[in-house]
């Protein structure tokens, strides 16, 4: 129900963008958010946007990478510029609700950052 792509191997300071395709009905969920696993973190949060709209981020990210959503289309986007070697790890998209709660993952995408 939720499927990353884009990932790749860029150079630093190159940019990427990450697409996320769901189902109609995850799409409605309250939030929708990009994790990243990376070799140092388990896991992090990198950014999040609401159902209405509303994004925050990961303070490492901030300014870098820009997380939105196209309902035409179902899909969730991760736009990241000025890449590091510490973005490397796989991203993948998540969808969650409150009311009832629910949360699914999808699979991941690698993206590595290399020069």
């Amino acid at each position: 129900q939720l499927q990353a792509s884009g990932g790749g191997l860029v150079q630093p300071g190159e940019s990427l963008t990450l697409s996320c395709a769901a189902s109609e009905r995850l799409f409605t969920f309250a939030q929708m958010r990009w994790y990243r696993q990376t070799p140092v973190q388990q896991r992090e949060l990198v950014a999040i946007i609401t159902s209405g709209g509303y994004t925050t981020y990961v303070d490492a990210v901030k300014g870098r990478f820009t997380i939105s959503r196209d309902a035409a289309k179902n899909t969730l986007y991760l736009q990241m510029t000025t890449l590091k070697p510490e973005d490397t790890g796989v991203y993948y998209c998540h969808a969650q609700n409150y009311y009832p709660p629910e949360e699914f993952s999808g699979r991941g995408t690698l993206v590595t950052v290399s020069s």
